[in-house]
């Protein structure tokens, strides 16, 4: 197949037909929105509204509308997600309204697309800025040359750990290697503690690593999809987890940041995490922390990436906006901007930031709770450096995620390996794919 060049990959005889989740208000294909004329910019001022989850992203916006007169941004909140957000924003598109910009995850966007709720940024200019990006944050937002979203925040994979257990109690240093990350989980083990805990139900741990091991589970060629979640990247990633939970060397009784796990990290009895870089704000209200936990960079394979990438969000200019032009240009501020940037890390807590040059000004500095180290410099940018930018979210992916998330809690449980879950899956994905109208195959 020759490689994917525009937008049918995500476009199908029934592209409408979205996962159940959309379907019931599912609007227009995009091949139908996205081929008619680009509105241009209006003459005079107008009013952008955003929907998001986000906290106290009005301030955000306040930030936008104090520095120019003929663009005014109004932002209200929504649940984030599946959590009902996700819902309304597509019912309001099918019925035609709804706001000019929706926050939609990352790894959600093609499902959108694909639904006809998006708009392609290419028509607007998006890659005349392209260079303003994170190359890692930007690739999560692209299908083929089609961009379905501003980045907005990202969650490049590092470890955190207690420091004064790991490194003063156990004299073992952070794990460098997979390798050498089972060997501590053993250490950490046999003093009585664990090093970390899964929630047996979230899959998105799994998808990371495999991004990180150089897995590209959804590639765009010709008019379709070639679903591939059985090469050696994956199959390595699945093998050497299989081996984990089954020699017990985690916790699965419950997630990072539950309360049980706040009460154990305290009590230094769960001592590490790995995970997207946006843990710190949550790893800083574990009680008592302050001054004993410490970053370094995600365990590697030797020929794989620096680091996975775990969450993020995407500002979409929905199908039925009537200003895309000016939605893109306040867009285009907040993500990469230093105002914008400094403005949602302050005000909404964002995770990493999706600006090429700019990580913060919060950022640029020592921090007192994790152990005076300066690690946003000296990890995350590394982590965020370090991306698989090969990686294709692909439609349907809440489905995968679904599935990935029972194959954990299958594999926990002892009753089917994720060797075994692979396989399934890739042709489960595939079925669904092609019963949603789009060409999809499993690579050979």
């Amino acid at each position: 197949m020759s490689r994917f060049s525009r937008r049918s990959a995500l476009v199908g005889s029934g592209a409408a037909l979205t996962a159940a989740s959309l379907a019931a208000c599912a609007p227009p294909n995009p091949g139908t929105v996205n081929d008619e004329p680009a509105i241009p910019p209006a003459d005079g001022p107008v009013t952008v509204t955003y929907w998001a989850w986000l906290k106290d992203l009005q301030k955000v916006a306040d930030v936008f509308n104090q520095s120019q007169d003929r663009i005014r941004v109004e932002a209200t909140w929504i649940p984030g997600g599946n959590n009902g957000g996700y819902a309304k924003i597509l019912s309001a598109v099918a019925a035609g309204g709804g706001p000019d910009i929706a926050q939609v995850e990352l790894r959600s966007l093609p499902e959108f697309a694909l639904a006809g709720a998006l708009v392609d940024l290419t028509r607007y200019g998006i890659g005349e800025n392209e260079d303003a990006y994170d190359p890692g944050a930007y690739a999560q937002a692209v299908v083929g040359e089609s961009v379905w979203g501003v980045p907005q925040d990202t969650g490049p994979m590092a470890t955190f750990y207690n420091r004064e257990v790991l490194e003063g109690e156990l004299g073992v240093a952070p794990a460098r290697t997979w390798d050498e990350f089972r060997e501590l989980l053993g250490t950490v083990q046999d003093a009585g503690k664990t090093f970390m805990t899964l929630d047996p139900t979230d899959g998105s741990y799994l998808v990371g690593w495999m991004m990180q091991s150089g897995a590209n589970w959804f590639r765009p060629e010709g008019d379709g999809w070639i679903v591939d979640m059985v090469g050696e990247p994956s199959l390595r990633v699945a093998e050497y987890w299989d081996g984990i939970l089954a020699d017990r060397l985690v916790g699965t009784g419950y997630g990072a940041f539950s309360t049980p796990w706040m009460a154990a990290a305290g009590n230094g009895d769960v001592v590490g995490h790995i995970g997207g870089s946006w843990g710190d704000a949550l790893i800083a209200a574990v009680p008592g922390a302050e001054g004993k936990w410490a970053v370094a960079p995600m365990p590697t394979w030797d020929d794989g990436y620096a680091s996975g990438a775990h969450g993020g969000s995407s500002a979409a200019i929905l199908s039925t906006s009537k200003h895309p032009a000016e939605a893109l240009e306040f867009c285009t501020w907040m993500c990469t901007d230093p105002a914008g940037i400094d403005a949602m890390i302050e005000f909404s807590g964002i995770g990493w930031s999706p600006s090429a040059d700019y990580i913060g000004e919060a950022r640029q500095q020592p921090s007192e709770f994790f152990s005076g180290q300066d690690y946003n410099q000296e990890v995350m940018v590394p982590m965020a450096e370090g991306q698989n930018l090969e990686w294709t979210w692909a439609p349907l992916m809440q489905r995968v995620m679904d599935m990935i998330g029972n194959g954990m809690t299958a594999a926990i449980n002892g009753e089917t390996p994720l060797v075994d879950l692979l396989g399934q899956a890739q042709t489960q994905i595939v079925e669904i794919m092609q019963g949603s109208g789009l060409n999809a195959e499993e690579a050979r």
